[in-house]
């Protein structure tokens, strides 16, 4: 078993590092409210959704989403499940899937 000559050397230095952070996170804090900043800004909220001029659509069996032009549906491929995710007016409703 070696001896633990350095332990109060060792001691010492580790509670000098804990004191030095410490200390660094302290003048961060002052520094911080003397200029107002709190903390980390989330920014703006991101728009969410598809660009103005296009339709979301939503497919269950594929598990994925796709965007078409407005007016338009995405190619009929079998399964023919795709579902409007964007929101419309009554008047601007999409064409009936032609499957059949």
């Amino acid at each position: 078993m070696s001896r633990a000559r350095n332990y109060g050397f060792d001691r010492r230095r580790r509670d000098d590092l804990r004191r030095a952070k410490q200390e660094a996170k302290r003048q961060r804090k002052t520094d911080r409210s003397e200029t107002g900043a709190t903390g980390p800004e989330m920014g703006e909220a991101q728009t969410t959704g598809p660009d103005p001029g296009v339709w979301e659509w939503f497919s269950a069996s594929r598990g994925r989403t796709t965007t078409s032009a407005v007016g338009t549906r995405p190619p009929a491929d079998a399964p023919d499940d795709w579902i409007l995710l964007t929101d419309v007016s009554e008047e601007d409703q999409p064409p009936s899937s032609s499957s059949g």
